[in-house]
């Protein structure tokens, strides 16, 4: 395969250990809570989410909604969550909010804001790959891994059913 400018930075089998940890912290968080809601940023942290239920399921007793919020990248202020939903739901609720990589910390933390107005009890914020790049105050709870690259470089995070990688290009 010729190289294409990428570097393999976590494979399958090390994308699972780190989702199984991370399992594991989100939990510790909220073995207390009988519902949780889980929510993706749309697209990438909706499918970092598709990741995580299976291994929270095996370990939380308490009801997991899972939900996504998509943001307008031109004014991310704009936020939606899937029609019909009830935001006022929210309110007094522990919420994971996920996403595939924090760069800058904007997405994260404008979604998090939104989040924020519906009054829920408790934010925790998820991410795969943290960059350490931010420009936005906003950390994530729980990482899976944390790289420090160049502002030229990009993570391009692929989560499938199976081959699931993390590339550095």
């Amino acid at each position: 395969m010729p190289n294409s400018g990428k570097v393999k930075i976590l494979s399958e089998d090390e994308i699972q250990r780190k989702l199984r940890r991370m399992s594991y912290e989100i939990h510790e968080n909220c073995f207390h809570e009988k519902e949780v809601f889980l929510i993706g940023i749309r697209e990438r942290g909706c499918q970092l989410v598709e990741h995580l239920l299976p291994h929270l399921k095996k370990i939380s007793k308490a009801k997991i909604e899972v939900l996504e919020i998509g943001l307008d990248k031109k004014d991310p202020s704009k936020y939606a969550f899937a029609e019909g939903f009830d935001q006022k739901r929210l309110k007094g609720k522990t919420v994971i909010l996920t996403d595939d990589v924090l760069n800058t910390g904007k997405t994260l933390m404008y979604a998090a804001s939104a989040l924020l107005l519906n009054h829920c009890r408790q934010l925790v914020t998820v991410v795969l790959v943290n960059r350490r790049h931010r420009l936005f105050p906003i950390r994530a709870d729980i990482v899976g891994l944390t790289l420090s690259t160049t502002l030229k470089e990009h993570i391009e995070v692929e989560l499938k059913k199976k081959d699931s990688a993390v590339y550095l290009k």
